[in-house]
């Protein structure tokens, strides 16, 4: 029932679990007991806005695929003998071959609380810091970047600086797809003060379409770019050189090598593969627009010198005094809700906790600190490098803990193959079946989003609380507690005896001001004697938070912090490092074998490896299939059609993506998507295709240009499926799988029937007779289509047909909702074609209202609906979280471009 305010009694602010914005979300219950999220328009990250994937979490909440239980080796146990399993295996295993046999893989999809107690039970108490984060692969050259420049990882800005700057610049990142709100945010700004945009990405995307200027830069030359920039900027008033005389050291030395990157315009145009007027325009804007801040996301970090790109940006902004003050500086625009919070606690291989390193004196104080006598002194394997010493057998036991190395991790197969190598594999995780869980010795029903209850870091450094709505389902536990019950066993009672996570962040609070004293950038002492009733209250805040400035929750401080606005940074000099980088060069080379180069990355309604967001039917409707963007004269040359299937090879492995031409892409470059595995598709695996090539100071590795080919996947038969219950698709030569309203989606191919008929082979595959089968076959195509009925009721329709012109299924949802097919649609579905001739509505554009593009086409093209307000007042598109708004107005604009063409 209402409380007035127009909520059920039941809700509950929490945060988002997808990425780095931190958005704050409203859990409401509905009357069914449902849940519906809603923009906490509180929360200063988002002020009530969602994404589509923020506003489809309540479609995300059931427990199909959750693994309930504890499993060792198969089968289901309870969770003491699960635990006393991996105590002793894991302390065999230290004893026979020491400590570093031992790794932990984690997430930054895991809670701060858990991260800190993953840490401190490895780093403190196993004795060895091979403890790694999927981190590593999207944010780690932003943090080798900060560290050199500045001393510490530290994020300058806040998001109040996007309010505020005069020119924003978006350089690897389509902010429009992966992080919506925020580029909301930006055009907002644009519309209330005229605010510009520059976009630089290889790729044009909806990001870029927005721009005021769009640079589609060579992969792999930004440092070029940016060292033109420099280079202008020493020649122009807009140099600071008073800032950079008394705050900073090494300007000369990164001039010089700007001077040597960039020796003339002309030189930096052709290798960059960028108009001259464009440099200059975007040079111009620079020097003349003081409140300048530059976001730069995974185009710039996931790079094999990713580190470099990230510096030279932030020698641009140190050169002139661009940094730590209102509306300007570099902004790094983080890719997992919680990647943050991993830094904080030390989760990469090369951090202690707290944001301190392994020097000698910050190991002793943690060491004193956690009462850890074993504590490592010296840093662990990178992500990369620790799959390498698994692959060799040198690491003996695994935790994994949230992710799925045999997916994101590049050069894929082998870490599958070099995973089945260990004697000890610990699996933490919400679902039962993962690529990643294949081999697993033990495996540990983790707590998932809306269970479990922790603090969570975004872009901004604002700690979110995510709160609990939902009760534990089967056996599940958070994982801090399961790595708590583990250490206990392990002989580490006293250290792990944690009752909360408010226990948990109350000692990570304590540790980042344990001899602080303002020598270290991150600290929130004050919140280091919380009560539970305060951490369970807590307002989002911004670090830094030192002990004496915030008493009590009541006087939490909500002013907006930055970063070095007085040029005071972490170095031992206490100035900023300009640092020269290298020249910029590709790591790997085009060759007559693999010609195309392969940029990868994220799509709108979709998160990582799909373990939530797939739950969704309406998010999996905007992107149905792993596809290849290819340019239509590359597809040509390659003998590629539109809505075929192509094998996509390189040294390291293939995938099967369904191609798709665009003008967008530029000739010589391909795009694909990261988010499907085994679990959705036969041969979706990007990171299959990755050559496991890393930055040499981050040890991130490159994801934006791998060497591929291409070539058209020969099939006999195409075909699809709807069914209300999964189906095993192992002998389909390609298939991927899709949620949708009422049935699992399957589209398929085939290089034959394997000796049997259409009939067989499709009732094989649904379990059921052929007499069973209601089934028409059009004997001047070939095309065969069925039902399977069970009481009239539709369980499952599938077509097959040797041409790839399958028709669209959306039609067919809405008669499995039907309690009984009537005669008239059983003929229709043997027909082919809808009852009523229904318009196929196309891909989903608005996932909130389900409005697909051929239906917007036709409003725009047919009924004049040629603004984004009118289209959101006829059709609702676009008026709820704004996701869809870009492409919206990406229509509209091809709608203009054709109709100025047929007038001219």
């Amino acid at each position: 029932m209402p409380d007035g305010s127009g909520l059920p009694e039941k809700s509950v602010k929490t945060a988002c679990p997808y990425c780095g914005v931190g958005c704050g979300v409203r859990m409401a219950m509905q009357s069914d007991m449902s849940w519906k999220a809603n923009g906490d328009e509180n929360h200063p990250s988002n002020f009530g806005r969602l994404c589509s994937k923020g506003s489809a979490l309540g479609e995300t909440l059931d427990l199909k695929g959750r693994l309930l239980d504890p499993v060792l080796d198969g089968k289901n146990v309870e969770w003491p003998v699960a635990l006393d399993a991996a105590a002793d295996r894991l302390s065999a295993i230290r004893k026979e071959h020491g400590p570093d046999a031992i790794a932990v893989y984690l997430s930054g999809q895991l809670l701060t609380e858990d991260y800190y107690v993953a840490n401190k039970f490895m780093k403190g108490f196993v004795g060895s810091a091979n403890v790694d984060t999927n981190s590593r692969l999207c944010m780690s050259s932003s943090v080798a970047g900060h560290k050199k420049a500045f001393g510490a990882d530290t994020v300058p800005g806040a998001y109040e600086d996007l309010d505020r700057a005069d020119l924003v610049i978006l350089t690897g990142s389509n902010a429009a797809w992966c992080h919506p709100v925020l580029f909301q945010r930006i055009q907002k700004a644009r519309a209330e003060r005229g605010m510009r945009l520059v976009v630089i990405d290889p790729r044009e995307t909806e990001t870029s379409k927005e721009a005021d200027l769009h640079l589609p830069i060579a992969p792999g030359k930004d440092t070029l770019l940016f060292s033109a920039l420099l280079k202008a900027l020493s020649q122009s008033g807009a140099l600071d050189q008073q800032y950079v005389e008394t705050h900073t050291l090494g300007y000369a030395t990164a001039l010089a090598r700007a001077v040597e990157l960039a020796p003339s315009m002309d030189r930096v145009c052709e290798e960059t593969r960028l108009r001259l007027p464009d440099v200059k325009t975007f040079i111009r804007w620079f020097i003349e627009t003081e409140k300048v801040v530059t976001c730069y996301s995974q185009g710039v970090n996931q790079s094999a010198q990713g580190t470099d790109k990230v510096n030279a940006i932030l020698n641009c902004h140190l050169a002139t005094n661009r940094i730590g003050r209102e509306g300007m500086g570099p902004f790094s625009l983080t890719g997992q809700p919680n990647a943050m919070g991993g830094r904080e606690v030390g989760g990469l291989a090369n951090q202690l906790a707290a944001h301190m390193e392994f020097q000698p004196e910050s190991v002793d104080r943690v060491r004193r600190f956690w009462n850890a006598p074993h504590i490592a002194t010296t840093p662990g394997l990178k992500a990369i490098d620790l799959f390498d010493a698994i692959d060799r057998g040198e690491i003996k036991a695994l935790w994994v803990m949230g992710t799925n190395p045999a997916v994101s991790l590049p050069d894929a197969d082998r870490v599958r193959r070099a995973m089945k190598k260990l004697e000890l594999l610990i699996v933490s995780e919400n679902m039962a079946s993962t690529d990643s869980m294949d081999n697993a010795h033990i495996r540990l029903p983790a707590a998932a989003w809306g269970e479990k209850a922790g603090t969570v870091t975004n872009s901004e450094r604002r700690i979110s609380r995510q709160r609990s709505f939902l009760s534990l389902p089967g056996r599940v536990k958070p994982d801090w507690w399961a790595v708590s019950q583990v250490a206990q066993r392990m002989g580490y009672a006293e250290a792990f005896s944690y009752a909360s996570p408010a226990e948990i962040f109350r000692e990570h609070a304590e540790l980042s001001g344990f001899e602080n004293a303002g020598s270290r950038d991150f600290d929130i002492s004050a919140y280091a004697s919380c009560s539970d009733q305060a951490y369970e209250a807590l307002d989002p805040f911004q670090w830094p938070a030192p002990g004496g400035l915030i008493r009590t929750h009541g006087e939490c401080s909500t002013q907006t912090h930055r970063f070095f606005a007085e040029g005071k940074f972490y170095t031992p000099s206490g100035k900023a490092n300009f640092i020269a980088p290298a020249r910029p060069e590709l790591s790997v080379d085009l060759s007559v074998t693999y010609p195309l180069l392969l940029n990868t990355g994220r799509i709108r309604d979709q998160w990582h490896t799909m373990t939530r967001s797939g739950k969704s039917p309406r998010l999996g409707r905007h992107k149905e299939e792993p596809f290849l963007d290819i340019n239509t004269a590359d597809a040509r040359k390659f003998h590629l059609t539109q809505g075929e299937l192509a094998t996509v090879e390189s040294p390291h492995g293939q995938a099967v993506l369904r191609v798709n031409l665009t003008d967008a892409q530029t000739p010589g470059d391909v795009f694909a998507p990261i988010h499907w595995t085994g679990q959705n598709a036969s041969a979706g695996r990007i990171g299959a295709l990755l050559a496991s090539h890393v930055d040499p100071f981050s040890g991130q590795p490159e994801a934006k240009a791998a060497p591929v080919s291409v070539k058209p996947f020969q099939a006999a038969f195409y075909g699809f499926v709807m069914s209300t219950a999964s189906l095993d698709m192992t002998n389909c030569a390609y298939w991927a799988k899709v949620q949708l309203q009422d049935t699992i989606g399957y589209r398929f191919a085939l290089t034959s029937y394997n000796g049997k008929g259409a009939n067989k082979w499709m009732s094989d595959l649904l379990g059921v007779s052929g007499t069973e089968l209601i089934q028409s076959t059009d004997k001047s195509n070939g095309v065969f289509r069925a039902a399977h009925l069970i009481d009239d009721r539709l369980q499952a329709v599938a077509y097959l047909s040797p041409q790839n012109d399958l028709p669209s299924w959306s039609w067919l949802e809405t008669l499995f909702a039907k309690d009984k097919l009537e005669v008239l649609d059983r003929r229709y579905i043997l027909a082919g074609r809808s009852i009523d001739g229904a318009q196929d509505p196309g891909p989903t554009v608005c996932a909130c209202y389900g409005v697909g593009r051929n239906t917007l086409i036709d409003a725009i093209c047919k009924k004049g609906l040629i603004t984004t307000q009118a289209l959101g007042e006829q059709l609702k598109a676009g008026t709820n979280c704004g996701s869809c708004l870009p492409e919206l107005r990406s229509l509209i604009g091809g709608h203009d471009k054709t109709a100025k063409a047929k007038a001219s």
